[in-house]
């Protein structure tokens, strides 16, 4: 027979193994710990979704244009894999009435997102986020509320070396006519721009001021700023915004150059960045949408919110030196001979009950196999089990000889 080859993982997506689980298992618990004191609730949309529900969110994006995980289904219809979450939260809370709840509704969600990109360490196709919703309220205490959120969970896992970039990108009453400053400023330097720029110039001339090509760096000094040309109502909250910050003690850089690029983002745009981690240093980033229920078809509806990508967290606290230690097993039972197992198995499950992680040998080991198995576990106490009397060993203390029947009392209590 031809030898064949081991079928491997499809490209651009990873395996979480074991000992990675121990600092991943840290960044989730402290997201759902931090996001429940802040008031917010936990929710789980599917990953499928209908594709035009991504499409209408996405429209000129990457994520869309170029990554979407795009299909038709058996029933002939097309759907998608989500590439980010607030699409189908969003439309999880109109379907599921949570708009007619307590306004804000404060949701989080975690959970794996799909893009169709080049895979690169830390960023691969299939790729896990945090991500934090705040729909119904229009206040900048809410947009103040949400960057805390990140900034204390972030804090939290012990990440120091971080960056609070900050900017107002206007809204529909205001944007149109700084855009149109925009264009005028960029329109003599067409020719010395990327081509991609070249082409947004006209489209969608705030994603210039995003470029990272190094050609069109220079320019950006003395484009004219947003901030500069808000209405008095984008103005007033702006304001707002940067006083809140202050009085929770948050540090931030304004960031003119920090945009989004399509429509219904409005007002507050804000990053977390890391600069450790090479130059994929955002690993959280959001902003208000106040005009993106409208675009879905709903009723005009404020909101603000941010994603988080756990793999380039991840970088950043390996960067940072951050780690978590994996809970070893809590007993192991060496048997000196088999047929002690059926004595010993209800033993073990007690110990199960009792919420300790405990292992006795299937493998058939030796006494001196099953010992060295037992300390690659970790365990924290190792018992040799014999009929009359077992010996407790624990690392740094003298072993322990007792005889078996007051053992299994002492196990039981």
């Amino acid at each position: 027979m031809p030898r064949t080859e081991p079928i491997k993982a499809v490209r651009g997506v990873h395996d979480l193994l074991p000992q990675e689980r121990a600092l991943w298992r840290t960044v989730e618990i402290a997201a759902t710990r931090v996001a429940r004191s802040f008031g917010y609730q936990e929710i789980v949309t599917p990953i499928i979704e209908h594709a035009e529900l991504i499409e209408r969110v996405g429209e000129d994006t990457d994520a869309v244009a170029k990554e979407l995980y795009r299909f038709e289904d058996r029933g002939g219809r097309q759907v998608a894999l989500r590439p980010e979450a607030t699409a189908g939260i969003v439309r999880a809370y109109f379907e599921g009435h949570l708009n007619q709840g307590p306004q804000p509704a404060r949701l989080f969600l975690i959970g794996p997102m799909f893009r169709y990109n080049r895979p690169q360490k830390g960023r691969y196709r299939q790729f896990f986020q945090f991500d934090v919703e705040a729909i119904g309220a229009e206040s900048p205490a809410v947009d103040a509320e949400v960057i805390e959120l990140a900034a204390t969970w972030l804090h939290e896992l012990g990440l120091r070396d971080l960056r609070l970039d900050l900017n107002s990108i206007g809204d529909a009453k205001c944007r149109p006519a700084y855009l149109d400053l925009l264009r005028a400023y960029y329109r003599p330097l067409k020719a010395e721009l990327h081509g991609e720029c070249q082409r947004r110039l006209e489209t969608n001339p705030l994603l210039l001021l995003d470029c990272k090509v190094p050609q069109c760096q220079p320019f950006k000094a003395k484009a004219p700023r947003v901030t500069d040309h808000l209405c008095d109502e984008c103005a007033a909250a702006w304001e707002a915004v940067r006083r809140l910050l202050h009085a929770a003690g948050i540090e931030y850089r304004l960031d003119p150059h920090l945009v989004r690029g399509l429509d219904y983002y409005t007002r507050t745009a804000f990053e977390f960045v890391v600069e450790a981690i090479g130059a994929q240093s955002s690993i959280a980033g959001g902003g208000r949408y106040d005009g993106l229920i409208e675009q879905l078809g709903g009723k005009p509806t404020p909101g603000i919110g941010f994603g988080a990508g756990v793999e380039r967290l991840l970088l950043s606290l390996e960067a940072a030196g951050v780690t978590a230690e994996e809970q070893g097993l809590d007993v192991f039972l060496a048997l000196h001979e088999a047929e002690l197992k059926p004595r010993v198995m209800p033993l073990v499950t007690e110990l199960r009950r009792q919420g300790l992680r405990a292992e006795v040998d299937h493998g058939g080991r030796s006494l001196k196999g099953q010992l060295t198995h037992a300390r690659r576990l970790g365990a924290a106490t190792i018992i040799e089990w014999g009929l009359e009397r077992s010996v407790v060993r624990r690392p740094g203390q003298p072993d322990e000889e007792v005889p078996t029947a007051e053992l299994v009392e002492r196990l039981k209590q």
